[in-house]
């Protein structure tokens, strides 16, 4: 069911979500939190297909805030709220509600969306694009106990980890990291298997990439040895070398679907490590609402502590391009890559400038 409101208010809105649930026959609320979907126009149907897949796991009020732009200076002076609402069948297991903001009111989004929050019930807030430097201090982000960022699809996606680290919050997260959750688990589990201690580590993938650069700050971290960064074309991830004093093990992805697995003096076991939708994603994120403390650790390592290498001795920060004198890298050239040093011992890494927020 579908409700449009044309020039409306959140107290309209909220009326018109009462009376869709009885149209339906269900005038109770049985929803878990409240997740704020941050987007343009261009981006919200993807966005919002996806939080209604995640919605079968975990059913929520899904807001989504579109700013919309006016082109007339005259326009851009006059506020105009437009909703529409949906119930039922259109809106997952849960109840949508898309804003269009429109005029001096796009400023002051958290004024329309406070209203339309659960009551007694957990706020997330995702940006699929155009997150801002710093989620926590967003006045919509302010509202939430999670804030939900995706680095890949910014510009310059190594460098905006930069900035993560450096305004991180408690609650804040990135879809960048969660993409790695599988790999992350495999690489555990391999070590699980072997008394072996790690010598060094190389990572491959993509330039540019947000998550090979956390995947690499995560395994230099938890393993304090040295992370080698090298170039691949892609898709994504495409392997993971860990040099033992037992012999390699290498997680291998070549396709961005099928992975192999080999340990020294053990078969070779391919492994199913395909590449997730966004609705998995962010349906991942969802499971949880505390802070995620080994996100924060991985980014405490320090995203300028990563340097690109051309094989000529020039380095630059990853995410820099560096001047023809200098020897830029090129994008996708397999000589290329990104080193991080190992932590001298009992060496503690930076802290993270951490802010507190208030309970909501």
């Amino acid at each position: 069911m579908k409700i449009d409101l044309t020039d409306t208010t959140a107290s309209k809105i909220n009326k018109a979500l009462v009376q869709g649930r009885r149209a339906i026959g269900t005038p109770a609320v049985g929803m878990v939190l409240t997740l704020v979907i941050v987007t343009d126009e261009e981006n919200a149907y993807d966005a919002l297909k996806a939080a209604n897949d995640a919605s079968h796991e975990h059913p929520s009020r899904t807001l989504v805030v579109i700013r919309r732009v006016s082109r007339s200076p005259r326009d851009r002076t006059q506020s105009r709220l437009d909703a529409e609402v949906r119930v039922g069948a259109d809106a997952g297991t849960g109840e949508t509600v898309v804003l269009r903001l429109y005029g001096e009111i796009v400023d002051h989004a958290q004024s329309v969306v406070l209203p339309l929050l659960l009551p007694d019930a957990p706020v997330v807030v995702w940006w699929p694009v155009n997150a801002p430097l710093d989620p926590a201090g967003d006045a919509l982000g302010a509202l939430a106990q999670r804030r939900v960022t995706d680095t890949y699809a910014s510009e310059q996606p190594v460098r905006e980890l930069g900035a993560r680290a450096d305004t991180y919050t408690p609650g804040d997260t990135d879809l960048s990291w969660t993409r790695i959750t599988p790999w992350r688990s495999m690489l555990a589990a391999a070590l699980d298997q072997v008394t072996c201690e790690v010598e060094a580590v190389e990572v491959e993938g993509e330039e540019f990439n947000p998550s090979c650069e956390l995947l690499a700050m995560w395994l230099a971290d938890r393993l304090n040895v040295p992370v080698k960064r090298s170039l691949s074309s892609g898709p994504g991830l495409t392997a993971v070398r860990m040099n033992t004093d037992c012999g390699p093990i290498v997680l291998d992805r070549a396709d961005g679907s099928l992975a192999t697995l080999s340990i020294q003096g053990q078969p070779d076991r391919a492994v199913a490590l395909k590449r997730r939708e966004t609705a998995e994603l962010i349906g991942e994120e969802l499971r949880r609402l505390d802070p995620d403390d080994t996100y924060a650790s991985a980014l405490r390592f320090g995203v300028d502590r990563l340097t690109v290498s051309n094989g000529k001795g020039a380095k630059v920060p990853a995410g820099e391009k560096a001047t023809e004198g200098e020897g830029a890298v090129a994008k996708g050239a397999a000589a290329g890559t990104v080193e991080t040093a190992a932590k001298a011992p009992g060496e503690a890494p930076p802290p993270l400038p951490v802010r507190k927020v208030a309970a909501k």
